[in-house]
């Protein structure tokens, strides 16, 4: 029985029991779906219900099953790494036979993750809030001129086909979404999956020269150039360089782990020149997908009962949709912002993040915080321009989507925020004029601490 997305768990629970259901299976696509889950499985403990709790999605981890799930839950909670292992591990908990043993062991490996999660955990140290800030990326701002992008707004992308996005197509998370472990282009020859992995190549390139000859995708995008400066932890976006009123202010997050070898506690704010500096900065953005085609043409192949190739068009419009923000991202450096118009990069280049500056995206490590989509659409018009949706959970329709920022300072780097205190999380909240429960919520893989397990105080 498929409920859909974003089902309450109330309706999920309710249907299990009046369909008297074997299993239960939920998907996560972006972080907020975690807690979700958590909440799923204590509430499946609080029902006193034994069914087992199947785990998977993009965003989901057999380590984060094992850490913050199966222990809301005295039922069997197993994470799947797809609808194929899915199957095996179905028939498995639904056999009076194996079901017992299989969850034992389940249980077992869990519990020892988890332990080796603790111990790993035990001797970092989580900097407070103003020791982090103290500690932040030193930029010198004295010697450096931002440069000025070729326009400023918004402009939209709607010139670009499938065929120009193919080369830019980085195939190594291709293969690994059919579990095929190895990096493109050696895995083609690899003495254990090679065969497998051409074949599955052959079959991705046949079905891109269908989509290119009968115009099944339609990619369409949005860029934006503001004048910027940040203001702490946060950026300040304005319509032009007299920088007085801020269109927009971007909320971002700086690492708290106690550094070693005299690193910074970084945040994205970073690398945006400071307010005081003088320095006239500039931040882009981006939002492109591919289109509703990529489910027209993938329902058609389920309608077909031709799961195999249902699931090759979802992984190619994943894997174009990436390339079409490659691809922008290298019209912006050369053209558009025109900070790096000589760069001359091969594919494995762009892939490998030899460009200067960065393009993070929110639900990313950078940046974690999917809520911050929200800001980047409304700076961009990206619905009205695009198409282009935010779910409740700011997961983005069509799927086959993504979007972004973009730093051009050639100190700007990618990092992890990683995990944060309860003092960031209140400072955070204020900021984005948000409940600490519900910004809890949405940073949930990032909290150092349990917050139905603590009480909070005003020490903390």
């Amino acid at each position: 029985i498929d409920l859909g997305v974003m089902v309450p768990a109330a309706q999920i629970l309710e249907t299990a029991r009046s369909e008297n259901a074997d299993l239960i299976g939920v998907s996560g696509l972006i972080t907020p779906s975690l807690g979700q889950m958590c909440r799923l499985a204590a509430e499946m403990e609080r029902q006193g219900l034994d069914i087992p709790l199947l785990i998977g999605g993009a965003t989901t981890s057999r380590m984060h099953t094992a850490v913050k799930i199966a222990p809301a839950y005295s039922g069997a909670v197993v994470h799947v790494m797809d609808a194929s292992k899915a199957v095996g591990v179905a028939g498995t908990l639904v056999s009076p036979e194996r079901r017992q043993a299989f969850a034992a062991e389940i249980r077992e490996r869990y519990d020892e993750m988890r332990a080796a999660h603790g111990r790993g955990q035990a001797g970092k140290r989580l900097l407070s809030l103003a020791e982090a800030r103290a500690n932040r990326a030193r930029l010198d701002w004295t010697r450096y001129r931002a440069p000025a992008p070729g326009f400023t707004g918004v402009r939209t992308i709607d010139d670009t086909t499938v065929a120009d996005l193919i080369p830019y197509i980085d195939w190594t998370p291709f293969f690994r979404s059919w579990e095929l472990a190895g990096t493109y282009p050696a895995i083609l020859d690899d003495e254990t999956v090679g065969q497998a992995a051409r074949s599955l190549f052959d079959d991705a390139n046949a079905m891109l020269e269908r989509i290119v000859a009968e115009g099944a995708f339609a990619p369409l995008g949005v860029v934006g150039c503001w004048p910027a400066c940040s203001e702490n932890d946060d950026i300040a976006l304005f319509a032009n360089g007299v920088r007085e009123r801020p269109l927009a202010t971007l909320r971002t997050l700086r690492q708290q782990m106690s550094r070693t070898h005299e690193r910074p506690n970084r945040a994205l704010a970073d690398f945006v020149a400071p307010r005081a500096s003088g320095v006239d900065d500039y931040v882009g953005g981006f939002a492109v997908t591919i289109g509703e085609g990529v489910e027209r043409l993938a329902e058609a192949h389920e309608q077909a009962l031709d799961d195999y190739s249902a699931i090759m068009v979802k992984a190619l419009g994943d894997r174009l949709a990436e390339a079409f923000a490659e691809f922008l991202h290298e019209l912006t450096r050369k053209e558009l912002w025109g900070y790096a118009p000589n760069e001359a990069l091969a594919s494995d280049e762009l892939i490998g993040e030899r460009y200067r500056g960065i393009r993070p995206a929110p639900g990313y490590p950078a940046c974690p915080d999917h809520s911050e989509k929200r800001t980047i659409f409304a700076l961009l018009e990206a619905e009205a321009r695009t198409g282009l949706r935010l779910t409740e959970s700011c997961a983005m329709w069509p799927a086959s989507s993504v979007c972004g920022l973009y730093f051009s300072h050639p100190e700007s780097t990618y990092f992890g925020v990683g995990k944060i205190g309860r003092d960031q999380v209140a400072d955070y909240a204020r900021r984005k004029g948000a409940s600490v429960e519900e910004t809890e919520a949405w940073l949930a893989p990032n909290l150092a601490y349990d917050p139905g397990a603590t009480p909070r105080s005003a020490k903390d």
